[in-house]
């Protein structure tokens, strides 16, 4: 499920390198998995993700905040006006499961747990075993490569175009040998 990382320059996109999710509650109160990391602020400063999921645990970004920095352990720190020095509002805090290929995608990249999963298992990024990093600036984007996939594509259609008239054709001269014994 991990993809390359790619930088984005915006101070709010996170991704994971390494295992884990993002724990998100969804307005109804259903806690999702993800490993998108494109957050945004709510009309409170809370994390949200686009689609208005709250980051869980809940962070609050103060109004006014000069600078935002996300460190690898998942520490937010922000810097305030008249202040000098960075404080922590929160900590981004990771999920990871025994079997995450047994997780149930519901769309919108979200996951819910399942037996086949295992139960979550909540850890600091980096710093708890079998967690990942988090990187600031970084969107995690897909480990597939377009243009390679489609030139794949046609050459395994091509063949089988090749292979079924291959075979129309060996079926039309055994017609032709059945009929010529006759």
């Amino acid at each position: 499920m991990q993809g390359n990382l790619r930088q984005t320059g915006n101070e709010l996109d996170v991704a994971i390198d390494g295992p884990g999710f993002f724990q998100v509650a969804r307005p109804d109160g259903t806690i999702m998995y993800t490993r998108v990391g494109s957050f945004k602020k709510d009309n409170v400063g809370n994390l949200v993700t686009g689609d208005g999921d709250t980051l869980n645990p809940v962070i609050t970004i103060p109004s006014g905040a000069l600078s935002l920095s996300i460190g690898q352990d998942g520490t937010v720190s922000v810097l305030l006006p008249g202040v000098t020095q960075a404080s922590q509002v929160g900590q981004i805090q990771l999920t990871r499961f025994d079997n995450p290929s047994g997780l149930v995608s519901v769309g919108n990249n979200l996951f819910l747990d399942s037996f086949a999963s295992g139960p979550p298992t909540q850890g600091t990024p980096g710093f708890s075993t079998g967690f990942g990093v988090i990187q600031q600036s970084f969107l995690e984007s897909s480990n597939v490569n377009l243009a390679e996939e489609m030139v794949n594509m046609i050459i395994a259609q091509r063949s089988y175009e090749i292979n079924s008239k291959a075979i129309q054709a060996a079926d039309e001269m055994m017609q032709m040998a059945n009929n010529l014994r006759r």
